[in-house]
């Protein structure tokens, strides 16, 4: 398990103390380098090598002093050598070096100074053995902890999502299929996210997978189900005689690995694509754009369309800020300078219910859940810093337990998706967002957090939608004198014009549209609209009531535009405003779709944000072109058309 901060300080102050008169190279560099990875709770041996041979551009042999292949390579000089020197001697190494051997990190040393290159970053930092704890920060990555840019493309998911569709295809073509073949997927996507993240000893699985079997794949099988055994059981109940490596897994729990799996079966090829994917750093993989990438694995179709279909964070967070995210934003500033306010705040955002009911691999559950903890850290940070006068980075706070202070879990999150594998994936999808985000609090306060084992998990149903009832989603607390409901429904249905609709599509039309003449031109998105509005009338509130803001749930989606244009204007929105007096409280007008990722997906949406009661303050995002950024503009009604004017009349006419 990942060290905190505050020990990986204590123990880099040690470090420097230790090893303060040292000058020699070739006497005690390896001890250095091996105290240097104990520092954050890392042995070298497990990780990295010494004098790794090479061939150089000018064919002569090389020999690094230490290399941690696909993550960092150190030359080390004696004191007072030139520092330059030994970045352009490390820089020569890299020919010699296959693609996933080279480093992302370069660190040069003469024992006093230190020098860190960020490869990915183009940054350096240079300082003092001396100063080593208050820098151990840039050595994140040696610990398990990650800096996380939530980028809407990466090449690292991209290889990632490749590789897993190799695996998939090889399992496939030997009869490993099914519901069978997708957990299992699901199962080796946890352990090298594990792997490099702190849920697991750093890098342990890969060297259980490398070292352990055979390279012809005969044994792999085995130990994988051995491997997810052992994480299925407490610590208390596995056997006394239990390889070391395996007795060191955690308990996860969570039911992730709960069911039994029968046996796969791997050759040397299929064995080969495992150890390539734990080379790559899975502690940079956003949960939130890797979970329809990872969807893509399942249909080699799709996969040389990679990425197409899934959400982008820019266009989630265009429906999540105006929905609740910026509401809460303006709340936090204007309660954090008072403690009993801001505590009544917490409470508040720790109790929020979510649905997403067409969820797919849980994009929006993901990106929502990511946001709102990051609102937390900074009610956390309050608490801390201002009300009760703790100096931000004391080595003191951490007696507090932080633990104590996160309120947030993932099971205030609920989903529905109607295909079984995107069920999965948005289940741990949560999970991985949620350690994500419990290294963040760990680094920004000191006290390593981790959840584990998963005791509470995001409520993901696999069924149609538009055939549950949604209410049932919410089982009521002992306590609680009445079922609780949906703060918030959001999410990104289905759209399928009605030439487009299957048969099953078509019968959930004519159920949900029952006895509504004309129905049958609706895009099938517009199911979800009235079974929103069902849900939202079956909360509704005392007559008296109506009228007051910010009561009762509230629901946002996007849609193809054609909902809000020509006939099926008129058909949708006389039965929500007639029948269920819907509101439209913000909306985006039309804009194109897309993600940054190969064989891009463009469609016309719109999002619209509604609710059965009133508000005061709308706002209408409008668009110069279909590809510009949005422009916000306050308006006193927006009516179905998406434009400010009155609802009634523009639909008669």
């Amino acid at each position: 398990m990942a060290l905190s901060w505050n020990e990986i300080k204590t123990r880099a102050i040690l470090f420097s103390k230790e090893w303060e008169h040292e000058t020699k190279e070739g006497a005690e560099s390896k001890s250095f380098w091996d105290d240097f990875f104990n520092v954050f709770g890392i042995s070298r041996r497990r990780v990295a090598t010494f004098e790794t041979r090479v061939t150089k551009q000018d064919r002569k042999d090389g020999f690094i002093d230490l290399l941690w292949k696909g993550h960092l390579l150190v030359e080390h000089k004696s004191s007072g050598k030139d520092l330059n020197r030994a970045y352009i001697q490390a820089i020569e190494y890299f020919p010699g070096l296959k693609e996933y051997e080279l480093p992302k990190y370069i660190l040069v040393c003469n024992f006093q100074t230190f020098r860190l290159y960020d490869l990915d970053e183009n940054t350096q930092h240079e300082f003092e053995l001396k100063n080593l704890a208050t820098n151990a920060h840039h050595f994140a990555f040696i610990a398990g902890y990650q800096k996380h840019s939530f980028k809407e493309e990466d090449p690292v998911n991209i290889e990632a999502a490749e590789l897993m569709g190799k695996l998939h295809d090889k399992l496939a073509e030997i009869g490993y299929t099914g519901h069978h073949l997708e957990v299992f997927l699901v199962r080796l996507l946890f352990c090298l996210f594990a792997d490099d993240t702190g849920i697991f000893e750093k890098g342990i699985f890969q060297e259980y997978i490398e070292q352990r079997t055979n390279e012809d794949g005969s044994d792999l099988a085995a130990h994988l189900s051995m491997i997810f055994e052992v994480l299925n059981t407490p610590k208390e109940n596995r056997l006394r005689n239990l390889d070391e490596t395996l007795a060191s897994l955690p308990f996860v729990n969570g039911k992730l690995f709960e069911d039994h799996l029968p046996m796969a079966s791997f050759d040397g090829e299929m064995r080969k694509i495992l150890p390539q994917a734990c080379r790559l750093d899975w502690g940079k993989i956003s949960p939130a754009i890797f979970g329809s990438l990872f969807q893509s694995v399942m249909n080699p179709v799709e996969r040389r369309n990679l990425g197409a279909h899934y959400t982008s964070e820019k266009n989630i967070l265009k429906l999540i800020k105006p929905l609740f995210l910026d509401d809460l934003h303006i709340e936090f500033g204007t309660v954090k300078d008072n403690l009993n306010r801001l505590k009544q705040f917490h409470n508040k955002i720790a109790s929020l219910r979510f649905l997403d009911p067409a969820c797919g691999c849980g994009n929006f559950l993901v990106i929502t859940y990511r946001e709102l903890r990051l609102l937390e850290i900074n009610i956390i940070r309050s608490l801390l810093f201002k009300h009760m006068k703790i100096q931000e980075g004391a080595a003191g706070y951490s007696s507090l337990d932080i633990a104590h202070l996160i309120k947030l879990d993932v099971d205030r999150f609920h989903g529905i998706e109607y295909e079984d594998f995107p069920a999965q994936i948005a289940q741990v999808a949560m999970w991985l967002i949620d350690h994500q985000m419990n290294m963040q609090v760990s680094e920004i306060f000191g006290e390593y957090f981790v959840r584990l084992p998963l005791r509470k998990s995001p409520v993901i149903f696999h069924g149609n939608a538009l055939r549950i009832d949604w209410h049932s989603l919410i089982e009521p607390m002992p306590w609680e004198k009445k079922a609780q409901r949906y703060d918030f429904i959001l999410g990104n249905p289905p759209f399928v014009g009605k030439q487009h609709q299957n048969s099953e599509q078509k019968a959930d039309m004519e159920l949900i549209w029952s006895g509504v003449n004309g129905a049958g031109v609706l895009d099938y998105v517009s199911c979800w609209y009235i079974k929103a509005a069902q849900y939202l009338k079956s909360y509704s509130q005392p007559a008296e009531e109506t009228n007051k803001e910010n009561e009762g749930t509230k629901v946002a989606f996007v849609s193809t535009n054609s909902i809000t244009q020509g006939e099926q204007v008129g058909i949708l929105w006389n039965e929500l405003f007639n029948k269920y007096n819907i509101k439209i409280h913000f909306a985006h007008r039309t804009f194109s779709w897309t993600n940054e990722a190969r064989g891009k997906a463009a469609v016309h949406v719109v999002i619209i944000g509604f609710s059965n009661f009133d508000v005061s303050e709308k706002y209408l995002y409008e668009y110069e072109t279909i590809k510009s950024e949005p422009h916000e503009r306050k308006v006193r009604n927006i009516n179905p058309y998406l434009v400010e004017a009155n609802d009634l009349g523009i639909l008669n006419g």
